[in-house]
């Protein structure tokens, strides 16, 4: 996924004299991940570059450089470095396009590696997607794999929504064989990664290839478990995930944050309304504990796994379970 990221920015960087990368560390050095390995020795200092340590002063600056015309794609480097910054989101950033009807489109890419699995300390290791998405004005995308990598990052540059691009760093070394370049569906429209009649499960980034493992133990077990991948967050795509959930019946949502006021909250409430009488059971949510992210040590307890899925799909009210229980 790190390579195939690189390599979108690299063809933007190339296609496109107005894309420009910038951030901390993302020149010479190439980034903590890599991800901007080459881009300052192939294109120059000018179209890559290192800028201050101050998130606030990049995106402000990312802001300006887009009323002017450019295509700015700044780098956050790590999910909970980006607060600093979030006042220019929020007031700047997420409310230009609307506050001159239209005049001015604001083509930022804010890249935020989020979410833990890799070890890392306190700060490190947010996700931090539902202050995104409940802020409108802002298009908020992550891939799940690396194909959608590249084909979603290319498309983010391109549009001229701002878009926050959050890249779930413990994939960051996924593999899949794709010939690049590759596009794949366009990043506002959720996909079905595995086929099911039994139970929906819907996963987004770092936990696309976790839900994908609990489905193939599901299996092993007598469960037809359905994967949908959501891709784009925000806006969100009701007709997919809506769909899905009517032919099942039954609905997970699962994701690495916390689960008191998560991301899947929103999920299962869309789904309740628009698939009340669909549903065999109630929308549950798999998530991180409500506690700060912990030590590296106790993370894996932390993060939702394969185990705390299938735990839920237990409690789904089956119906042998319910004729037995109540015969």
């Amino acid at each position: 996924m790190g390579a195939a990221l690189n390599r979108a920015l690299h063809d933007a960087v190339a296609e496109d004299p107005d894309v420009l990368v910038y951030g901390e560390d993302v020149g010479p050095l190439g980034g903590v991940f890599r991800v901007t390995d080459g881009l300052t020795s192939t294109f120059g200092e000018e179209r890559c570059f290192d800028s201050p340590l101050a998130e606030s002063g990049i995106v402000g600056t990312a802001i300006g450089m887009a009323m002017y015309g450019l295509r700015p794609v700044v780098e956050m480097q790590f999910d909970a470095f980006a607060y600093p910054a979030f006042e220019q989101v929020v007031s700047h950033l997420a409310k230009m396009r609307n506050r001159t009807r239209g005049a001015v489109p604001l083509p930022v890419v804010i890249r935020v590696p989020y979410g833990g699995g890799i070890g890392g300390v306190e700060h490190h290791s947010d996700s931090s997607e539902a202050y995104y998405t409940h802020t409108p004005g802002l298009r908020v995308v992550t891939p799940g794999t690396p194909a959608d990598a590249y084909s979603m990052l290319r498309e983010a540059i391109a549009c001229d929504d701002p878009v926050v691009f959050l890249e779930p760093k413990r994939r960051y070394w996924s593999r899949q064989s794709v010939d690049l370049p590759v596009r794949t569906e366009p990043m506002e429209r959720s996909v079905v990664r595995r086929p099911g009649s039994d139970v929906t499960l819907i996963a987004y980034g770092p936990m696309v290839e976790t839900a994908l493992e609990a489905a193939e133990q599901a299996a092993a077990e007598g469960r037809d478990v359905e994967v949908v991948d959501l891709r784009q967050l925000a806006p969100f795509d009701d007709a997919t995930v809506a769909a899905s959930v009517r032919r099942t019946g039954r609905a997970v949502v699962v994701h690495e944050a916390s689960v008191f006021g998560g991301y899947g909250a929103e999920v299962a409430a869309r789904l309740t309304e628009q698939c009340f009488h669909y549903l065999e059971a109630p929308v549950l949510r798999v998530g991180g504990l409500d506690v700060p992210y912990p030590p590296p040590k106790l993370e894996e307890h932390h993060l939702p796994g394969v185990d705390r899925i299938l735990a839920a799909m237990d409690r789904l009210q089956w119906e042998s379970e319910w004729v037995e229980g109540h015969g």
